[in-house]
């Protein structure tokens, strides 16, 4: 008997598919389409390891079955080469980034391909090849063009090491998100990407895509919109004299007005000048520089409450009261206004402030008795309750009510008016490296920013001897003349070329449409086949890019729909997010833990690539977390051994006779049902299992017959082989060409069953002697109890247990299980 040898013939078929291009997607609009995209992957040095393969096998699993049920499939791979990681890696080791790209792309692809993933690599895209960024750089000037993107100077996120500024989403916990390191601000002259010109629709459309509800929640969290009132400030010195400056907070607390007692402004804030006496200003300036040493996280959570009163005072525009103002730098200038009505009675934050700073405390909303105590830190924030300390007519009322009255009134008086704020800031897209997209702007001195025209794209990032930035803000391409020195567009004068690089994001903001027209090179892509192919129906990854990625190329879809490019708004009909594969150990797999595992070293070891990718999917729920087990990977191994050898019996035993058996055709329809409901569902763990109750089934099936219907055998192995083809692709078609097909599994026709074989008159009762399983008997349906105690004590398994011994009672679960209880 022919032995199963994934080491054979897993690069046969490998190669077969790639000479006979069969996942080569064709523009055929007259078909349903699918298409089917992992995250745009970055290529670093370290590899794929077993837990990138998860991604990539449930991309893979969708996309064949797909296929199979008749859908024209998008199927697609490229490259988000553009990044620090190269450019790091260039610095330390002299290879420049490019070829250091190419190398790694390289050898990911032989990954992917030895793993057998059915990708279209006709449309392969790389974000470094000038013939890709030139469209990047397109689209840059179409949000400049469109008042989407700016230039102005700014505190921005810095970070040491990697020497280039962040976005706001790339700082997490005061630390890069890229490298770990402490960040630090830095005013600099910066891009930015208008993206809180969208906020409201990126939140609101969030409701027409299939998304997990915990991924829409960290966008709406990002986005933060709140709903509220802008209330405006005069000010005055401390003798009440107006000194003509005004300034407006936002409050969603519109009750609670009555009640301010201080005004607090952010270091940064762009009025703090205004709203600082003359003598006052040394103390508060000094107090500004110590602030912007310290990240947000660390303002936020100060303890003390620090800050420095600026000597002026604010006219609560409801009562004319005078509050002082102060500069804190728990305030910051990224949410709101960048100043915020201080009201001790009702936020934590104000009371601790006001404590420290000696301010009173007025409550608005009647409290509980346990929050009477205007010295303690607890604080009643319930937002229903009774008016107080506000003046009639507003006292009594339901504080909500009141709110709104308050807030009609000094709307009516032009104090107020109506203000959606959100969190979310631009988004900021220059970066101080080289290895990126080169911003397509020529900075003239009588012309000022000119774009460069459309005839002259892409503007090709030049080679360099020194990647390493200089640290002053500067990218190493301000030092190649060459490249900086250009003629102005407009006059024909000399101007400079803008150094800055876009952050990689904005590359991988629209790759999903480029697969659809990967090879134009008149346009980004061609409209029609765009709107053919797009959105994108199964987008799939893990949730490390739910604020960034995923919100930037909502963003750019939106504007590419608001200019007419395209005809939706929504990039990704369904986002699936997978959980990690973890090490052995329970830890994240890294090189620098040195606990990763290569898919190669495993199929070198003949395992073979189908062996991983059922452990992959088996291991348990797709979403899920679960721990790398070399045991499970024998098991899968072992699981397609087993299948192997079945169809070789059957090309040995099979026979001609003509009667049918109904056990063998109920098997086969009940798994061809439950792995179709299940792969529909992405369930792939109990297709996999269901697929292995079959073949054990088939086993005791084979044992009885000896494939006696040769006819009816062959038409379960074709449909077992066909339900394991988007698991396991070069077994199910090596088998499948070995039953004797020429054309391949996988642009076979799924299977399917017939309803009048899942009605079983059969029934398999699992039988246990003192609650352990020592037998089973197969009986019609409708035996009744004492038939079935009476067939389970003559099997030979059972009786191995009873003999001799006591019969207590017995507990029948009907159809299920009997339980003999003995002693």
């Amino acid at each position: 008997m022919q032995r199963y040898n994934p080491k054979e013939i897993e690069p046969k078929w490998q190669q077969k598919w790639a000479n006979d291009k069969i996942y080569e997607a064709v523009d055929d609009s007259s078909m349903p389409k699918r298409y089917v995209l992992e995250y745009f992957p970055y290529p670093s040095g370290a590899a794929m390891h077993v837990g990138h393969v998860r991604n990539y096998t449930i991309g893979d699993a969708l996309s064949r079955h797909a296929r199979m049920n008749g859908f024209n499939v998008l199927h697609p791979m490229g490259w988000d080469a553009f990044g620090l990681p190269a450019e790091n890696y260039a610095i330390k080791t002299g290879i420049s980034p490019k070829e250091a790209i190419n190398q790694n792309t390289t050898r990911f692809k032989q990954q992917l391909m030895q793993m057998g993933f059915g990708y279209d690599w006709s449309r392969e895209i790389t974000s470094s090849d000038p013939e890709y960024y030139k469209w990047t750089q397109w689209f840059f000037l179409l949000l400049y063009k469109r008042g989407l993107a700016y230039q102005k100077e700014s505190l921005q996120w810095w970070c040491p090491v990697d020497k280039t500024v962040l976005a706001n989403e790339q700082v997490e916990n005061g630390k890069c998100w890229r490298c770990g390191s402490e960040v630090e601000k830095k005013a600099l002259r910066q891009w930015f990407f208008k993206i809180t010109d969208y906020a409201d629709r990126l939140a609101k459309d969030l409701d027409t895509v299939d998304w997990s509800d915990s991924i829409k929640t960290m966008q709406r969290n990002w986005i933060g919109k709140s709903e509220g009132a802008e209330i405006k400030w005069r000010v005055s010195d401390a003798e009440g004299k107006e000194t003509g400056a005004e300034f407006e907070t936002f409050t969603t607390r519109k009750d609670t007005i009555p009640g301010v007692t201080f005004i607090v402004v952010a270091p940064e804030y762009d009025k703090l000048d205004e709203v600082t006496a003359e003598d006052h200003h040394a103390r508060v300036h000094s107090y500004r520089q110590e602030a912007t040493k310290l990240t947000d996280v660390q303002r936020q959570e100060n303890k003390e409450k620090s800050g420095v009163f600026t000597g002026r005072y604010a006219i609560n525009p409801f009562n004319g009261n005078p509050v002082p103002i102060y500069v804190a730098n728990y305030v910051l200038a990224g949410y709101g206004t960048g100043a915020v009505m201080g009201m001790g009675g009702h936020d934590e934050r104000d009371r601790e402030f006001s404590l420290q700073h000696d301010i009173p405390v007025i409550l608005t909303t009647e409290v509980p008795e346990a929050y009477k105590d205007l010295t303690s830190t607890k604080v009643y924030t319930a937002k229903h309750g009774k008016q107080i300390n506000s003046s009639e007519p507003y006292d009594g009322l339901d504080n909500m009510e009141a709110g709104r009255r308050i807030f009609e009134k000094m709307k009516a008086d032009g104090t107020a008016h109506e203000k959606v704020n959100y969190k979310i800031r631009d988004w900021l897209i220059s970066r101080q490296r080289y290895w990126g997209a080169p911003i397509p702007i020529i900075h003239c001195e009588k012309d000022g920013i000119v774009p460069v025209p459309d005839d002259q794209l892409p503007v090709v990032l030049p080679d360099v001897e020194s990647f390493e930035p200089s640290g002053d803000g500067r990218s190493p391409l301000a030092r190649v003349d060459s490249f900086v020195n250009v003629i102005c567009p407009t006059c024909g004068g000399p101007a400079k070329r803008e150094t800055d690089t876009m952050d990689g994001f904005a590359c991988s903001s629209w790759y999903f449409l480029r697969f659809a027209d990967p090879h134009n090179n008149e346009k980004a892509f061609d409209e029609n086949k765009v709107k053919y192919w797009l959105p994108v129906d199964d987008y799939i990854g893990g949730a490390e890019h739910a604020v960034m990625h995923l919100l930037y190329a909502r963003m750019w879809t939106k504007v590419m729909n608001d200019a007419g490019l395209i005809d939706f708004n929504e990039p990704f009909k369904t986002l699936r997010n997978h959980g990690m594969i973890l090490a052995p150990d329970g830890l994240k797999m890294s090189k620098s833990k040195g606990n990763t595992i290569e898919p190669g070293e495993l199929i070198e070891k003949g395992y073979g690539a189908d062996a991983i990718r059922i452990m992959e999917l088996f291991i348990g729920p797709w979403n899920q977390s679960a721990n790398w087990s070399t045991e499970g990977l024998g098991g899968s191994f072992r699981f397609l051994q087993r299948i192997w050898a079945l169809v070789q019996e059957y090309k040995e035993h099979a026979g001609k006779q003509a009667s049918s058996n109904q056990q063998l055709l109920q098997v086969t329809h009940r798994t061809i049902k439950k792995v179709g409901q299940d792969l529909e569902a992405l369930s792939f763990n109990t297709a996999i299992a269901a697929m292995m109750e079959a073949v054990n089934d088939l086993y005791k099936i084979k044992d009885q017959d000896q494939f006696a219907n040769g006819n009816e055998w062959a038409f379960t192995l074709e449909s077992l082989l066909q339900l394991l083809a988007p698991f396991a692709p070069h077994i199910a078609e090596e088998l499948w060409q070995q039953l004797g097909h020429d054309s391949s599994i996988h642009i076979s026709q799924w299977p399917s069953y017939e309803e009048n074989y899942l009605v079983s008159d059969k029934m398999i009762i699992a039988v246990q002697v003192n609650g352990k399983l020592r037998g089973e008997v197969t009986l019609p349906v409708d035996t009744p109890q004492i038939a079935v105690e009476d067939a389970a004590k003559t099997n030979d398994k059972v009786k191995a247990h009873t003999d001799g011994k006591e019969v207590v009672r017995t507990i029948y679960i009907p159809g299920k299980i009997l339980n003999i209880v003995v002693k």
